[in-house]
């Protein structure tokens, strides 16, 4: 699949600070695409440079195969959703869509009927002749995004513009952006801090940290499979533990963890050293009365917290060490121990993650 959005070596520096640091990626055509991270960690930024609302520094942006490093917005075949909307609050719904055609001295009758597709696309039939004000956030939204895409963009930049509906809203939302990219096949750039809303909507997930991608990958990769300690701490719940690996034999590790208990890992280039650390996802580690099976240990609830549909328990295993894991609450468990009772914990080799330190 070709390229739609390509950043060779991009840095941004504002005064004394690097908000960007010599950043490489390409984004696919037709691809949703999430930049996902803390506050102050890029994200923004990022997405501003690939609007033309800020130049960089130095490297290479590229849209569609042109170089558009120096050209202004409105000389790239993009379109952006804000967070705060920008709605003309003077205009009415239909005259808020159309404003960008009519920029563009589009005919009028062509306006019309542009206008009529992407009304009925985002389900706005009834609210054309209302103001801004007369909507909720959830309707304000979708003009927001009707006035985005009637312009057919080739790239579609969102920054945030989620965070303002409640969550029962967002929820909702989520679906109808991820439904309507797929409609459109419009390349979709989603800024967001919200793990959720990433691991929801995304075909790729772009993690960054301090300026710098920590790992791109496919919702699967960069949960299952975190490729540094930021990642796999960022993204989800996970124990993060030290251990050595005291052997290797056809493809498998067998590492002592901090307090002396040793597990069985499968052998990945992260484990390249003898000192590595491993995530252990807290929904991965299952909980029997029995000690059988590889990577079985005995252990002690110290605390249990109903979460509604799991729970969350503290486990402590050899050498005192603390272990987070979730028990679903589906009513069909055949096991059901509560705090204070001796279990037996168990891990498959192929569900412990490797990742660098």
């Amino acid at each position: 699949m070709a390229s739609m959005v390509e950043l060779r070596n991009v840095s941004k520096v504002f005064g004394s600070f690097t908000a960007l640091h010599e950043v490489t990626f390409s984004i696919r055509e037709g691809e949703f695409m999430t930049f996902l991270g803390p506050s102050g960690c890029g994200k923004t930024t990022c997405l501003r440079l690939i609007s033309g609302f800020d130049t960089p520094t130095t490297g290479q942006i590229l849209i569609a195969g042109q170089d558009v490093t120096m050209s202004p917005p409105y000389r790239r075949d993009v379109n952006q959703v804000f967070q705060s909307y920008a709605l003309f609050p003077h205009l009415n719904i239909a005259d808020n869509i159309a404003f960008g055609l009519r920029m563009k001295n589009v005919p009028s009758a062509e306006v019309k009927k542009r206008v009529d597709r992407v009304v009925e696309m985002t389900s706005l039939q009834q609210f054309v002749d209302r103001k801004p004000a007369q909507l909720s956030g959830g309707q304000r939204q979708r003009v927001a995004l009707a006035r985005a895409i009637i312009c057919e963009p080739k790239v579609l930049l969102l920054d945030e513009p989620l965070s303002a509906l409640d969550a029962k809203l967002r929820a909702q939302m989520r679906m109808e952006l991820k439904h309507l990219q797929k409609r459109l096949g419009i390349t979709f750039i989603f800024v967001t801090h919200d793990q959720e809303e990433a691991l929801t909507m995304s075909d790729r997930i772009a993690v960054l940290s301090a300026g710098k991608v920590e790992q791109i990958g496919t919702v699967n990769e960069i949960y299952y499979q975190p490729a540094t300690r930021f990642v796999a701490t960022f993204i989800g719940e996970t124990n993060i533990v030290e251990a050595d690996v005291i052997a290797r034999t056809r493809g498998q590790l067998r590492c002592r963890l901090e307090g002396g208990l040793e597990l069985d890992v499968l052998d990945c280039p992260q484990a390249a050293t003898d000192k590595i650390l491993l995530s252990l996802r807290p929904e991965k580690i299952r909980l029997t009365d029995q000690s059988t099976g590889v990577n079985t240990f005995p252990g002690t609830i110290s605390q249990e917290v109903f979460k509604g549909a799991v729970d969350e328990l503290t486990v402590i295993v050899q050498g005192n060490l603390e272990l987070g894991i979730l028990q679903p609450n589906d009513g069909q468990k055949e096991y059901d121990p509560h705090e204070g009772e001796s279990v037996f914990c168990r891990i498959r080799p192929e569900d412990i993650n490797v990742v660098a330190a």
